[in-house]
């Protein structure tokens, strides 16, 4: 047996999630494979052994690329990481089974690296107020605890994407299909208000959505309860540059569940458009337009929307929270007729002031832009250009089994970081390498031209 294979097979077996019986099985099945191709047992490579658990279903194909890594902690407590989710502005989430359950689940962790006392207060602070939580169309929490001084979040695994990748991968929805989906956010939001907490943070990424049509809201990681003072982000501006409301903007530490009502207007504008309200620029120019100006007419972007329709968004989407739509309920009243059919609203008198810009003559020609749904968190008196992406996306690899080779693994403890520490990095001995290369060809083409230039002047 060659040393790669013994290697992934200690690895395989170290991690508890192969058996010897199970990895016998594999390679034996190999074998015969190899056999009848006359192209003999002798070596059957660490990756094909791999791909042979995987299609056993004993390991799924992120925890294979992670084996092949020499990973062999993939569980944090008594919940074995099978994939990887995606990063939230909070931290990165897997896909996770328990070990005694057999229930999938999310698990939403911390990152080392901000493990600060007030992280992970406020994180503390999410998974009190998801436990408080029960409602069809919000995200369950199931259970929250430390892997030595990882901590994470347990909630419902929902099957499906988000209403951002929705929109972006299949562009604008109808208005029935739009209408659909906000409504029961707009139901879930309503069972959150009823209990005083606030999300900050309602956005199209922040909405998930089934196959079978259902929509959850999720992450309540900037939440806040009504009149608590002892929440450490009040004074801030916390929330998505693209989906804040005015008051978020100017008065952060008075806010009401109306400003959950503005952001869930700029998502159905979204749904509806497949455009962010106000488009390009930085997180300080978006500020500034929610404050200041008003979005292009919807009928731009989608001529199946009635005047009715706009009308509600508008509603929703009225910079004086005192003359929005007042609560989560009535939201969701007023999209049921569109949810349940096509039938319009009555149309309400909304006075003569100007709510939108000007319906277009000719083709639209507005930026195509959705920028990467960036979470900002800023001092009350100055709006900061800072943001963080919390979409990665994913690129292709040849050396991995599930075909996506910058899946993160699941976080260390510190403890379990000394037990596997002994090299460095690859990242740092490529970027090491690559540095000396560099600096070695530089080298030559000084000294190349050093050469050129005396012959020249000799000459």
């Amino acid at each position: 047996m060659n040393t790669t294979q013994t290697n992934f097979r200690d690895t395989a077996l170290a991690s508890e999630l192969v058996t010897e019986e199970q990895l016998r099985n594999a390679m034996n099945e190999l074998a015969k494979t190899q056999d009848s191709d006359s192209s003999g047992s002798a070596n059957l490579s660490e990756k094909r052994i791999a791909q042979q658990l995987v299609e056993m279903k004993v390991i799924s194909a992120y925890q294979a690329d992670q084996l092949l890594t020499g990973r062999t902690k993939l569980n944090l407590g008594p919940y074995i990481i099978t994939d990887w989710i995606g990063q939230g502005g909070m931290g990165q989430v897997f896909k996770a089974v328990h070990e005694m359950l057999g229930r999938e689940s999310a698990v939403k962790v911390l990152p080392l690296h901000k493990t600060t006392p007030e992280a992970i207060e406020n994180f503390r602070r999410e998974i009190r107020a998801q436990a408080k939580l029960d409602h069809p169309n919000l995200v369950r929490a199931f259970d929250a605890g430390e892997d030595g001084n990882v901590h994470y979040l347990v909630v419902e695994y929902i099957p499906g994407t988000d209403l951002r990748r929705l929109v972006r991968s299949k562009g604008k929805l109808s208005v029935q299909q739009a209408a659909n989906i906000i409504k029961q956010s707009a139901e879930g939001l309503a069972h959150a208000h009823e209990r005083d907490l606030i999300h900050r943070d309602i956005k199209p990424g922040n909405i998930l959505v089934t196959p079978d049509g259902v929509s959850k809201l999720s992450d309540l990681g900037l939440a806040f309860y009504l009149n608590d003072a002892t929440d450490p982000r009040a004074g801030k501006i916390v929330g998505t540059a693209d989906y804040l409301s005015p008051e978020q903007i100017r008065t952060p530490q008075h806010i009401t569940s109306a400003s959950d009502i503005y952001s869930l207007g700029c998502t159905l504008y979204y749904a509806v458009t497949g455009k962010v309200p106000f488009p390009g620029g930085t997180p300080k120019s978006k500020a500034r337009r929610h404050l200041e100006e008003t979005p292009w007419h919807p009928r731009r972007f989608n001529e199946e929307v009635s005047d009715d329709f706009v009308d509600l968004i508008g509603d929703m989407m009225e910079k004086d929270p005192k003359e929005r739509i007042q609560s989560a309920e009535e939201v969701a009243e007023r999209l049921a007729p569109w949810a349940a059919d096509d039938s319009p609203l009555l149309r309400e008198d909304m006075g003569d002031r100007p709510r939108w810009m000007p319906e277009p003559i000719g083709s639209p020609d507005a930026q195509d832009t959705d920028p990467d749904d960036a979470v900002t968190e800023m001092a009350m008196h100055e709006i900061s250009d800072t943001s963080q992406s919390s979409i990665h996306g994913t690129m292709s690899d040849d050396n991995s089994i599930s075909g996506q080779h910058n899946k993160p693994p699941p976080p260390l403890s510190t403890v379990e970081q000394y037990k596997t520490a002994g090299r460095l990095d690859d990242a740092i001995t490529f970027s090491l390498s690559a540095l000396f290369v560099t600096a070695v060809v530089c080298l030559s083409i000084g000294i190349l031209v050093g050469f050129i230039a005396g012959f020249l002047m000799a000459k």
